[in-house]
């Protein structure tokens, strides 16, 4: 099969589509015929060993896909090849073919398309759980959204409104804010062009209740500069690559509360939680909600498509497709 291989860390450019051995099902495994994979940003992260998690090369990135089952292991009883199926790995999910847990693999819900739903898993369940599970996210709450144009961004929108809160996207374009709004973003800001913190506050009133930051940089501090007392900031990534140092009296002065998510802890700590959220996140796809897909690629264009990603060019999820 083919595979992206990373075989020294670096940029993009720095990988390579190879031919690898075809992966072979455990007993407790099922090998799936990869149709769609998306891109997040932790991928850029992981194959720069810049992500908190080291993965010693030779590795294919990816961390999520849908696709057929193609062949289980002696003691899957729950799948049989021809069955539609999305899931996540660390690592391994831009290549044509990819062996996991078979108890992983979750079946595609109705109303998601294969490519939507290779796009679902990581972005929305982050989003949801950052805003509900860690926000303590309540209607009619300010909900500002750092980084909104991205794939956790345009998420955070998306469920966020749903929720019946009221969202300031941030991007750093008209277009990108336009997509969010798209989505049930009530207003948003360029930050190019305008002062983060006068604008929250100008369009609050009172400061902003919660405050969703996958990007890091010197936006943080400018928006909890803008929080209201008592707001949560929820830490979700750092794809600016600059992590922020927020002065500790702010918190003081505000009441604010800064807190932390990364989804491979939660899951560990608050499983019960992460559960729930599932069943939630299926019913409001049920209800029509779906991952907003800005650009599809193939595999052949994989090193084209992270770079696309690296350069903050996608107004949603970038998907490959094998």
């Amino acid at each position: 099969m083919r595979a992206l291989v990373c075989e020294q860390y670096g940029p993009p450019s720095s990988l390579a589509l190879k031919n690898i051995t075809d992966p072979i099902a455990g007993a407790h495994d099922a090998v799936v015929a990869i149709r769609a994979a998306a891109i997040n940003f932790p991928d850029l992260l992981i194959i720069e060993n810049q992500y908190q998690v080291s993965i010693p090369v030779p590795f294919t990135p990816g961390s999520e896909f849908s696709g057929e089952v193609i062949s289980v292991g002696s003691e899957v009883t729950n799948l049989k090849p021809g069955d539609l199926v999305m899931g996540g790995s660390f690592v391994g999910c831009i290549a044509e073919q990819i062996c996991v847990k078979a108890a992983s693999l979750k079946p595609i819900p109705a109303g998601l398309t294969l490519q939507q739903a290779a796009a679902f898993s990581v972005t929305y369940r982050t989003s949801y759980h950052s805003l509900v599970t860690i926000g303590e996210l309540k209607a009619n709450d300010w909900v500002v959204v750092l980084g909104a144009a991205g794939g956790v961004g345009t998420a955070a929108v998306d469920i966020a409104t749903r929720l019946g809160a009221k969202v300031i996207a941030v991007a750093s374009s008209d277009e990108r804010l336009e997509v969010c709004k798209s989505l049930g973003a009530v207003t948003g800001i360029n930050y190019t062009k305008e002062n983060l913190k006068d604008r929250i506050k100008e369009i609050t009133g009172s400061g902003a209740d919660l405050i969703i930051d996958p990007v890091g940089g010197k936006l943080s501090e400018e928006a909890f500069r803008a929080i209201a007392w008592g707001g949560r900031f929820v830490v979700v990534g750092f794809a600016d690559g600059e992590i922020p140092r927020i002065p500790l009296n702010l918190p003081l002065l505000k009441g604010g509360v800064i807190k932390g998510f990364e989804i491979r802890t939660v899951a560990d700590h608050l499983p019960d939680e992460v559960a729930k959220g599932d069943l939630i996140l299926a019913e409001m796809t049920m209800q029509g909600m779906v991952p907003h897909v800005s650009d599809v690629f193939s595999l052949d264009q994989a090193i084209e498509a992270l770079e696309f990603v690296a350069a903050r060019k996608s107004t949603g999820k970038v998907i490959i497709c094998p």
